[in-house]
């Protein structure tokens, strides 16, 4: 039942995380890497950028030795909001604050990748294109908004990071003499810490790791579906040769 009760937390929340942007929403293939590499700086990007205001309270900390951490690793780099690795990697932020100050209580991100996957086919190609969509917008309560959701209530805490970008946006006619408006494109107005192609990887990296974390055991559940294939096919040859051998003298 908690599980459930996370899925539609996640699947009914908060404008913080959830689609706007109509029918010809475009969503970029996300390089997602199950590499302890990249998991473990998803985790160190998922930490110090997510956990602020997304808990991810279905996960237990010491589950990330899964990755390749020890538990010193995990207690000295990236336990800021618990005192014990057993405990669940919990929001830092008040929900009553959370919401005072953006208008919802932020979703706990556990599984928003599978929640999102429900909705557009991929939560990781949504995440990916969402976290590198975000343009500077003076309208908006944060100062930022999305093209992938519009007007959402979430800033864009990665921004020093991939710096600051306006988006364009072209009005066309639609051919019954309405006017809409199509984007057009970013045009980066401030550079930020790092260059787009490594923005983009640790945005990837961010994006596995929260894949990841709504299935710890994804990838061991795959191997062991491939080994159980595999022996499933070798008992069908054994039988199907048995069945050659006992049937060889019968006409």
């Amino acid at each position: 039942m908690k599980f459930l009760r996370a899925v539609a937390l996640v699947a009914l929340a908060s404008p913080l995380v959830a689609n706007a942007a109509g029918a010809e929403l475009h969503l970029d293939k996300a390089p997602v890497s199950f590499e302890n590499k990249s998991l473990q700086n998803g985790a160190k990007l998922f930490v110090n950028y997510c956990l602020n205001c997304h808990g991810a309270s279905f996960l237990r900390y010491n589950r990330l030795k899964d990755i390749g951490l020890t538990e010193d690793q995990i207690r000295d780099n990236l336990m800021f909001t618990a005192d014990k690795v057993g405990e669940q990697m919990k929001v830092a932020i008040r929900a009553d604050e959370a919401k005072a100050w953006f208008g919802a209580t932020p979703p706990d991100l556990t599984v928003i990748a599978r929640a999102r996957a429900s909705e557009f086919g991929s939560g990781a190609d949504w995440l990916y294109t969402y976290l590198r969509s975000f343009y500077r917008d003076e309208k908006r309560p944060t100062g930022w908004n999305n093209t992938v959701f519009a007007n959402v209530g979430m800033p864009h805490v990665l921004w020093e990071l991939q710096g600051e970008q306006v988006a364009r946006f072209a009005e066309k006619d639609d051919g019954s003499g309405n006017k809409t408006k199509h984007f057009e494109g970013f045009e980066v107005v401030k550079a930020g810490k790092m260059e787009k192609a490594e923005y983009d990887q640790n945005v990837a990296d961010l994006v596995s790791f929260i894949v990841w974390m709504g299935e710890p055991a994804q990838q061991t559940r795959k191997q062991i579906g491939v080994v159980v294939i595999a022996v499933l096919s070798l008992l069908a040859l054994v039988a199907f040769a048995l069945k050659k051998a006992y049937w060889k003298d019968v006409h």
